[in-house]
């Protein structure tokens, strides 16, 4: 006699022999570039940092780590957190990018490959203020947690 459940550990056991390597970081890739992405079309839109977005980043990255296969742990928290400050890193140049770019008649990506670092890092400086700070280190905290 077969038990009930057994069915359902052989398809476990089938699921995770099959599991590619590199699924999870093109997922954790992908989560990194799209959610820049949308949070630059906002930031377009508003004209406006909109840090808190940095918080769903942290959500969406924990999500696609999941969704990716890693192992739960100390290291998949160290990468959600790295991957959660790529997320804002490239979101901010990519907002910089975006107001300098139609201050000079660039279409964004265009913008975005002439910005040196130590412009953008000015930039960057001048408009996030206290409160976006805190809503980016927030993010990083939260990417910690939800990512382990």
């Amino acid at each position: 006699m077969i038990p009930a459940d057994r069915p359902r550990r052989i398809a476990a056991a089938d699921s995770s022999a099959r599991r590619t390597p590199w699924l999870g970081s093109a997922l954790l890739a992908l989560g990194i570039g799209g959610f820049a992405a949308v949070w630059i079309m906002l930031g377009a839109f508003t004209s406006r940092q909109n840090s808190w977005m940095a918080v769903l980043a942290a959500l969406d990255i924990a999500w696609m780590l999941r969704l990716g296969g890693w192992r739960p742990g100390p290291r998949r928290a160290v990468v959600g957190v790295a991957a959660t400050a790529m997320t804002v890193l490239l979101a901010n140049w990519g907002i910089t990018a975006s107001h300098l770019g139609r201050a000079m008649g660039l279409q964004t990506w265009e913008s975005a490959l002439k910005l040196g670092s130590d412009h953008a890092w000015t930039l960057a400086q001048l408009a996030n203020n206290a409160g976006d700070l805190l809503w980016l280190a927030l993010a990083l905290v939260i990417a910690a947690f939800a990512s382990r």
